[in-house]
């Protein structure tokens, strides 16, 4: 997946995981009760601080908090862009 957004700094661009469609029982969530989803898949990083590299990588399924990160539309799609510090996990 090529994207053409390059993040400055420490930032990493992430597509977020689609939401949840039913419950482990079988009842479908309407879109109005639907949670925002922490999970997601990293589709682009910057290059860093000179002190600190970036740990994660294009690909890395990572889990970030509920309102992190700024949400954008690109060709179509939404993106999440964030800091590396906002990303809890690598998956």
């Amino acid at each position: 997946m090529a994207l053409n957004i390059k993040p400055i700094g420490d930032r990493v661009v992430v597509q977020a995981a689609p939401a949840e469609e039913k419950t482990a029982s079988g009842i479908y969530i309407p879109d109005t009760a639907k949670e925002k989803p922490q999970r997601g898949s990293v589709v682009a990083v910057g290059d860093g601080k000179v002190d600190e590299p970036l740990t994660v990588k294009v690909g890395d399924e990572v889990l970030y908090g509920k309102y992190a990160g700024t949400e954008i539309t690109y060709e179509g799609k939404e993106y999440l862009i964030m800091r590396e510090s906002d990303i809890y996990a690598v998956l």
